[in-house]
């Protein structure tokens, strides 16, 4: 009876073996269970009072490290400022002379100054009324320089770190002194006239300059300052150019000397070549140079020989005439008895 039993229950599993829906529901029934102990051990972590506490120091660490890294953002990328306070009433009347601009673009940025025109290395900039005006601070930075030039007028600079220097010229007056910190926006004077530029009136004359190197500020206005550190690498691809230029020219002179050269020699050797040649064909015979003397020694013997003649029938006419003085003073002495 037993054996039966146990023979019943073995089919039985064995029918449920074989049905396609046991394994997958083995497999869901694990997956749920493990899932289960997951949650419930994240659970018991989160009611830990010492984790909740190093969970909230950390937060505070990371949220302090964030701000100190936001503000030092936010001071390099300064945004480059025009130099005055009321950008709606400015008008840049003379622009930056770019080399590789157009020709009304380049007479925009000439200066015309002693019946001379030069190139302007910043912009003009004047008020449509022709009032002087408020000039500030493009940028943060220290006044390393106030002075007054006697073409110019009043000179203020001021040095951003980074080797970025502004440069404002043609001031009235001056509210800074060297050495003093300025924040943007600060005031440094007011527009004023100087005898450079005074076809432009009340004006700022104003440079913006990078590693020593005149900018047009109207290309980096409302942009970071970060924005000024491809200028040298440009800057330097442009002197390797200009290098590789004048050694091609200087080659190229080279070359053209050499072959001058080359071509002065060869005139020179055909010149004495053929000087040679006449030489040759020039040759004195000696014996035709003493008949050349012979003869010319004959010739002078019948020169003195007709000079001669010549003196001896003058001697001859001078005898006649006198006979001939004489025959008539008889005559008449004569007729006279």
């Amino acid at each position: 009876m037993k054996e039966e039993n146990n023979s019943a229950s073995k089919n039985k599993w064995s029918r449920i073996f074989r049905k396609k829906w046991f394994f997958p529901a083995v497999y869901l029934t694990i997956a749920a269970l493990l899932l289960s102990v997951v949650v419930w051990y994240q659970n018991t972590n989160n009611q830990d009072p010492d984790a909740q506490n190093d969970s909230e120091m950390a937060d505070d660490f990371e949220s302090s490290e964030f701000d100190e890294d936001a503000e030092a953002v936010l001071d390099q990328q300064e945004v480059i400022g025009m130099p005055v306070e009321n950008q709606d009433q400015a008008e840049i009347v003379t622009k930056f002379y770019d080399y590789n601009a157009e020709q009304k673009e380049q007479e925009d940025g000439l200066v015309l100054y002693n019946n001379r025109y030069y190139q302007s290395t910043g912009i003009d900039i004047a008020a449509a009324d022709d009032e002087t005006f408020d000039v500030v601070a493009s940028l943060s930075g220290t006044v390393t320089e106030v002075k007054e030039d006697p073409l110019l007028g009043n000179v203020v600079v001021l040095d951003h770190g980074d080797d970025v220097v502004t440069y404002y010229a043609s001031l009235g007056e001056v509210d800074v002194k060297a050495d003093s910190e300025v924040e943007q926006g600060d005031k440094l004077g007011t527009a004023g006239k100087n005898l450079f530029g005074k076809d432009n009136g009340t004006h700022v004359h104003f440079e913006l300059r990078k590693n020593d190197i005149e900018v047009n500020p109207e290309e980096y206005f409302n942009q970071p300052v970060s924005k000024l550190d491809g200028i040298k690498a440009e800057e330097v691809k442009e002197d390797a150019k200009e290098e590789e230029d004048e050694s091609a020219t200087e080659k190229e002179d080279a070359e053209a000397t050499e072959e001058d050269a080359n071509a002065v020699e060869e005139d020179t050797d055909s010149t004495e070549e053929q000087d040679g040649e006449d030489s040759e064909d020039i040759e004195v015979d000696p014996e035709q140079d003493e008949l050349d003397n012979e003869g010319n020694e004959e010739q002078d013997e019948e020169v003195v020989d007709e000079q001669k003649n010549e003196k001896q029938e003058d001697e001859q006419d001078v005898e006649d005439k006198e006979q001939t003085d004489e025959t008539t003073d008889s005559s008449a002495s004569s007729a006279s008895a």
